[in-house]
């Protein structure tokens, strides 16, 4: 007989470690400062859009605010077979389009939903350099473009000093400074409607808040239900985007920087 070992039993296999796999929609720890920021900015912007003398200081952001709004029931009233009438776009009185034909409630919807959209775009440049870069032409043309109805010449004065912030922001830390910029119109486009009713509310303006208008085209429906169910419906999409931006923009600020450094680095 061969001289064997003496047997020894093998010790039993661990069970595998389970792996914990993060949901695509939890913030990682570079992004939660923008949810912050989005509080902080909802709050800073209702109190300079209703605070006398605070208004004019955000004139040429406002103008942009409102001129999409306006430029959306253009859109669908030509798109619905309407004509436009006559567009007004003024810091103080607010926005009005008044067309004729079209579909009314297509018409009027339009406004606070392409605001909407429209500003869960601008959030989610929040969260990524590179998309705020290419949104920064479009805010750099948004706020040139509403000057063509404007005469003012401290919201003129104003509007330059706002577009060389936006020039001066690609070359702070990397363009950084952009996501914020255009964060802050994001959470003013997509609230809109929250600033819309402020100044009916506060301020009588002349023109009526879209919100007013629905209970015009359906007098059942109070104007201030209507104020609330597109206040939920605001809300409801800028979670929507800011969950989007959240899972489509996992980087750390050494990749956003790498990335963004490919389109007209600074």
């Amino acid at each position: 007989m061969s001289n064997l070992p003496p047997y020894t039993p093998r010790p039993p296999i661990a069970p595998p470690i389970p792996q914990h796999h993060m949901s695509p929609v939890v913030p990682t720890h570079d992004q939660v400062p923008v949810l912050y920021v989005i509080v902080v900015y909802a709050v800073v912007i209702f109190a300079f859009w209703n605070i006398p003398g605070a208004r004019v200081v955000i004139n040429p952001l406002k103008l942009f605010t409102i001129g999409w709004h306006e430029l959306c029931h253009i859109s669908l009233a030509i798109l619905t077979g309407g004509s436009v009438m006559k567009v007004c776009i003024d810091p103080d009185m607010g926005g009005c389009t008044i067309v004729s034909g079209g579909h009314p409630p297509t018409i009027l919807a339009a406004g606070y939903v392409g605001s909407t959209i429209f500003g869960g775009l601008f959030i989610m440049a929040g969260f990524d350099t590179l998309v705020s870069k290419i949104m920064s032409f479009v805010l750099g043309v948004g706020l040139i473009a509403p000057l063509a109805l404007v005469r003012n010449k401290l919201t003129i004065l104003l509007t330059v000093v706002y577009e060389g912030l936006l020039v001066g922001f690609w070359f702070v830390d990397h363009a950084q400074a952009l996501r914020w910029y255009c964060l802050f119109v994001g959470v003013m486009n997509a609230l809109y409607v929250i600033w819309d009713i402020a100044d009916d509310k506060y301020f009588r303006k002349a023109n009526d808040s879209d919100a007013t208008q629905w209970s015009l085209l359906y007098p059942r429906v109070p104007a201030h239900v209507w104020a609330t169910l597109w206040i939920i419906f605001e809300i409801a999409v800028l979670t929507g985007f800011v969950l989007l931006g959240i899972a489509a923009f996992k980087r750390t600020p050494q990749e956003m920087y790498a990335e963004a450094a490919q389109f007209l680095p600074t």
